[in-house]
């Protein structure tokens, strides 16, 4: 029997802390990031940033965006990724105590400081931002190249 996608793909999540989040301007030009992340589930993946960085700028005018989730310290033929599309955007006003429950849940564990809503509301510099998820995929462990395969949510 195969490997379960989505137990492996929520083991990639656990076991690595940055995403790299694509983004593009209204003409497609590309713009990629990686930012420290907090999963909540398969369903969404929360982050800090300024809203005047680069990649805020653009979910703002663009909020399809593409992620990944890789270990790059192993070995070629040992990887393990999470790719996924999403919409991005600032964290909604009633998702913001869930939101920073997560993000703070994953910050403490990590031996980072917990965040209140004050520091993550004007005038303060940095901003909540949630990628919900829409397709999700794997690097398919059970083939001998280099191929995704979908992950059931």
């Amino acid at each position: 029997m195969g490997t379960d996608n989505n137990a492996h793909a929520r083991a990639i999540l656990e076991a690595n802390r940055y995403v790299t989040i694509a983004t593009a301007d209204e003409q497609g030009s590309p713009w990629a990031t990686p930012v420290w992340f907090a999963p909540d589930r398969l369903d969404r993946i929360l982050w800090l940033s300024w809203p005047g960085s680069r990649h805020s700028q653009l979910i703002a005018s663009r909020p399809e965006i593409a992620l990944t989730v890789f270990d790059s310290t192993v070995v070629p033929g040992n990887a393990a990724a999470l790719y996924a599309t999403a919409r991005a955007a600032l964290c909604p006003d009633d998702l913001l105590d869930h939101g920073l429950s997560v993000i703070n849940e994953r910050s403490v564990a990590q031996g980072l400081p917990a965040f209140t809503a004050a520091q993550v509301s004007p005038p303060a510099r940095l901003r909540l931002y949630a990628a919900d998820l829409v397709d999700v995929w794997v690097l398919d462990q059970d083939a001998d190249v280099d191929q995704r395969a979908v992950v059931p949510r």
